[in-house]
């Protein structure tokens, strides 16, 4: 459960500072309230980082994750204690850094601490999402069945990434080539010819000194006395702007700027980007709700994984609608960003009283449309880059057989 630091005063006006575990931010604010305490300021607290953590969490990968869940839950099932499974799971992990991790979590749970509370200790590893549902099947009696949903929910999502990883080899692939091939030519085929229009003398038609021209802002340098060539400054200037860029989207205005304009680019782009976003938000809540997760904490960890920061905006718009008593299709139908199907789906599951076979089914959908629609956008890629390569190399090649007319007329 999450611990929380606040600053309070209480009944006599005397201020108090300390900490409180509680579900949720506002759960905080209401255990102080019982208390006869008004709360000035409340703020969570990460978990504290366990034994080895820089050197071990982070080299965690998904897959080792997903089995450790899977037979996690096998032996759970089976009746095996939580510590004798973390014990076998121990010993069999080929995982180095998940060793580390599980033998950490069993020594907290063999000196009395909840598995939920053990997995806490370790956030670089265990996401607020597998947190909760453990905590929840925990209190439900049903931690076999929720890890188990754990483990589908990490497969479900590294097979979009996956999907999405799998559309952007090939286009960066070509357009990684097509610079080394445009810079290879400016650097070392365009000044020997250069040598030979020199020796002959004439003018050159425009297009071939516009490549002269950048040929020459790459090999030599910018400022006098300088040796440096332009390629240097180059390289420079792109690796710092990609540098600040990725600093940018790190920051909350930027992530919120960089995420609105994902979802309005063309070629199909925005909509995989869209695609992507709803079927990681319905797989997370679908999960939740089935492992028994309170819908406004579902909600509030849903909003935090969607990993976009509008869907994430209006996912918190609508958990503070549904907290004031709306239901949660009707923030979904007003919202501009949630497609009518979801509304509809989510909708026809609040009547029926199967909502997260609703929001399941809804995912499922999604992540086939991820499919169809990379597909199609790397059917529209694919040519569009050829004929960016072509354009590249052509200009240059045609460039430098323009004056070969000329330079016949000069050798006679």
């Amino acid at each position: 459960m999450p611990s929380f630091s606040y600053s309070a005063i209480n009944a006599e006006g005397s201020q108090l500072a300390g900490e409180l575990q509680a579900t949720d931010l506002a759960a905080a604010r209401d255990s102080l309230r019982g208390n006869g305490l008004l709360a000035q300021w409340v703020e969570e607290l990460k978990a504290p980082a366990a034994k080895g953590k820089g050197r071990f969490e982070k080299g965690v990968k998904p897959k080792s994750l997903q089995v450790f869940s899977r037979q996690f839950a096998t032996m759970i099932e089976a009746g095996l204690s939580v510590v004798t499974a973390l014990v076998i799971l121990e010993q069999q992990t080929d995982d180095d850094a998940l060793r580390s991790v599980i033998d950490e979590i069993r020594e907290q749970v063999e000196t009395g601490s909840l598995l939920s509370e053990a997995l806490a200790k370790h956030p670089d590893v265990f996401s607020r999402l597998y947190i909760a549902m453990v905590e929840a099947g925990e209190a439900a009696g049903v931690l076999d069945t929720v890890l188990d949903r754990v483990a589908i929910q990490i497969e479900k999502e590294q097979q979009i990434k996956r999907r999405v990883k799998g559309a952007m080899i090939y286009p960066t692939v070509v357009l990684t080539f097509a610079t080394l091939v445009m810079t290879g030519m400016l650097m070392f085929l365009v000044p020997i010819f250069v040598k030979i229009f020199d020796s002959l003398g004439g003018d050159l038609p425009m297009l071939t000194q516009y490549v002269l021209y950048a040929s020459n802002a790459m090999r030599h340098g910018w400022f006098p006395g300088v040796p440096i060539p332009g390629i240097v400054f180059i390289s420079a200037g792109v690796g710092g702007s990609i540098f600040f860029f990725r600093r940018w989207i790190k920051t909350e205005s930027g992530r919120a700027k960089w995420d609105a304009i994902k979802l309005r680019m063309p070629v199909q782009i925005g909509s995989v980007v869209l695609k992507v976003s709803m079927a990681r938000w319905s797989r997370t809540l679908s999960t939740l709700i089935a492992s028994g997760v309170d819908i406004m904490r579902a909600l509030e960890i849903t909003a935090q994984t969607s990993g976009n920061w509008v869907v994430e905006n209006e996912t918190e718009n609508l958990r503070l609608r549904v907290q004031d008593g709306a239901s949660i299709s009707q923030p979904l139908i007003d919202s501009d960003v949630f497609p009518p199907m979801v509304s509809q789906m989510v909708k026809i599951g609040e009547e029926t009283g199967e909502l997260e076979k609703m929001l399941s089914k809804v995912a499922d959908f999604y992540e086939d449309e991820v499919d169809a629609s990379i597909q199609a956008l790397t059917s529209i890629v694919e040519p569009l880059m050829m004929v960016g390569v072509g354009c590249m190399v052509g200009v240059i090649i045609i460039s430098m057989y323009l004056p070969m007319f000329k330079m016949l007329s000069l050798v006679k």
